[in-house]
């Protein structure tokens, strides 16, 4: 146990260091999100070809993420 938060205290909890990673993708989800709560079932399931020629552009996966978190998390909410 002492071992344990010796090793803690030298290189840092591994949550905390996914957490501050992750936290800039969050930041950007939420604003998104707020923009999706006005939009139609229908008009979010469009989204999905518009971001599948997105992907074929050229556009990586990392870019698209946000944006497609948001639209999932706001038909998450609609669905629950």
């Amino acid at each position: 146990m002492v071992f344990n938060r010796l090793l803690k205290a030298v290189f840092g909890d591994q949550n905390v260091r996914v957490l501050k990673e992750l936290q800039p993708l969050v930041d950007q989800i939420g604003p998104l999100a707020e923009n999706y709560s006005g939009m139609g079932d229908e008009d979010l399931c469009a989204l999905t070809p518009h971001f599948k020629e997105r992907l074929a552009a050229g556009e990586s996966l990392d870019d698209l993420l946000p944006e497609a978190f948001a639209v999932v998390r706001e038909v998450a909410s609609r669905v629950v």
